[in-house]
């Protein structure tokens, strides 16, 4: 069987891996001259690889996938990032709150910062949201079937019965954190860790994004030695060494239906063959892609009219310092080495949200701050060190028509002002940076309307509804050997590489009932 895989994105090269594999004859074609996607890293300054999008793995490394596809062969090295969350002290002095992998130096933590009673509420919020965020990792380990999923969930302690559990997986993040915790320094910490997923936590069906927490203390946040980009050139290896052929700056530009396979264009005049194609680009680039090949129009229309894209989702601005933020009250051991939460109330991000909704600049940026150098110092230049701030919310379209290049070094030089906030001199010690706005995003790794994610993660787009319930299956309906992976697909956004796994053994299933077809009447 020959393989058309179209996008390098980590989920398109792990399902092109896993048929390589197989044995089967497998292709990759990506637009861009750099491998893999969002997953990527480049020299941005002299002596630092930066990466473009994703920095800190956290879901891949709970899916057995590099371990089944034994990544470390290829190069693929991970450092536990530990601790692996942390937060300031804020205006008024308050201790930095630390979340260690292990749960009591976490607690201790907790109660030097919030007190005892939060201490406690962590331990039965870890105790009671670990067991069940280890059933969501599990359900994004296949399709979105309902057999899939109650085979995920069964067996999970439902104190109260499965209505009472069901409303709590459908509760919002902020529900369960007012629920658990008193003090908002910590509810606001846990609401900015669960919103890196896209939503505000003020939304139904946002508790298991608070609670992926949980899990960090069985396996932390992961940083790639070298950079995101490792992960993609592990898998990029892997495929080669299986005979996989992957090919860069060669953008597809048709999908055509040809007799039993596919017909494939691409930009410099290729017209390939294959039994079976894979789009791990934007769900809305195939949907294009479909059109140019002779697709039905109302079809597509209707399908492009029904998913949301959503606002925006936030900007980076990547930075050469020549030292770490130094944070009062803590050393670097504690603050470096993980996700900085630079928050001190949710009332920051319900603003920075509400503002991206109406099109307009958040009041207050609301930073993620990243210093992986501490962990990897292969990553900076010789006495240097490397950071990424994270800021949500940010729209696309600006509500005042106004263009984002006018905006982008303004809102850069407000990120860094709080940062230097919370570390004050940190902006002294800034010397390059590199701003990327949502259309920045957008333009450069193909990352419509600037979100990271794709289609947005709200409750209506998840799980069997991703991105819509006719494309759920990561089949396209009257598209036989066409199938879909990525960020629009379940699970969704963030590096899991679970999509590209379904994908893979969606095509491996269905051959086998090609080959055997007493096989579809079961």
């Amino acid at each position: 069987m020959t393989v058309l895989v179209i996008g390098s994105g980590h989920n398109a090269l792990v399902a092109a891996c896993y048929l390589a594999r197989a044995g089967h004859r497998v292709e990759v074609l990506e637009r861009d001259e750099v491998l893999g996607g969002a997953v990527s890293t480049v020299e941005r300054f002299p002596g630092h690889l930066v990466d473009r999008g994703s920095s800190a793995h956290i879901m891949v490394r709970h899916t057995g996938i590099i371990e089944d596809l034994e990544l470390e062969r290829f190069g693929l090295r991970y450092i536990d990032c530990d601790p692996w969350g942390f937060t300031p002290s804020g205006p008024g002095g308050d201790t930095p709150i630390v979340f260690h992998r292990d749960i009591d130096r976490t607690c201790a933590s907790i109660a030097a910062a919030c007190g005892t009673r939060d201490a406690a509420a962590y331990r039965r919020f870890v105790e009671v949201w670990g067991p069940r965020t280890a059933r969501v990792m599990r359900a994004f380990g296949g399709t979105p079937t309902p057999g899939h999923l109650l085979r995920s969930f069964w067996g999970l302690d439902a104190r109260g019965g499965s209505s009472a559990l069901s409303r709590e997986f459908l509760q919002s993040g902020d529900a369960l954190l007012d629920r658990y915790f008193d003090n908002e320094r910590l509810k606001a910490s846990l609401a900015w860790f669960g919103a890196q997923s896209g939503p505000p936590m003020s939304e139904p069906g946002t508790a298991p994004m608070v609670g992926f927490a949980a899990l960090m203390h069985t396996l932390p946040p992961g940083r790639a030695v070298g950079g995101s980009g490792a992960l993609a050139a592990a898998l990029v290896a892997r495929l080669r060494a299986d005979g996989a052929t992957v090919t860069a700056g060669d953008a597809v530009t048709a999908l055509q239906r040809a007799g039993n396979g596919w017909r494939v264009r691409t930009a410099t005049g290729r017209n390939l063959h294959a039994d079976t194609v894979i789009a791990g680009t934007h769900v809305l680039a195939t949907l294009d892609l479909l059109r140019e090949g002779g697709f039905d129009d109302s079809v597509l229309d209707d399908w492009q009219r029904r998913i949301r894209v959503g606002p925006g989702t936030g900007m980076v601005v990547r930075l050469a310092t020549d030292s770490l933020p130094n944070y009062p009250g803590s050393s670097t051991d504690e603050s470096a080495r993980g996700l900085q939460f630079l928050v001190t109330d949710r009332r920051q991000l319900r603003l920075a949200h509400g503002a991206a909704l109406a099109g307009d600049l958040p009041p207050r940026p609301v930073v993620l701050a990243m210093s992986f150098s501490a962990l990897d110092p292969t990553i900076a230049a010789p006495g240097e060190h490397q950071l990424s701030l994270w800021a949500q919310w940010h729209p696309y379209q600006l509500a005042d028509g106004s263009d984002w290049a006018d905006h982008a070094d303004r809102e850069a030089n407000r990120i860094i002002a709080e940062v230097d906030s919370y570390a004050p001199g940190f902006a002294e010690s800034i010397v390059r940076r590199f701003v990327q706005t949502p259309v920045d995003l957008e333009r450069e790794m193909g990352l419509r309307g600037g979100n990271v994610m794709h289609v947005e993660m709200s409750l209506d787009q998840m799980m069997m509804w991703r991105p819509l319930p006719e494309l759920s299956g990561q089949r396209v309906p009257g598209a036989p050997g066409l199938y879909l992976t990525g960020a629009s697909t379940h699970p969704g956004g963030g590096v899991s590489g679970a999509s590209g796994r379904s994908a893979a053994q969606l095509v491996l299933r269905d051959q086998r009932r090609n080959r055997f077809p007493l096989l579809r009447k079961r």
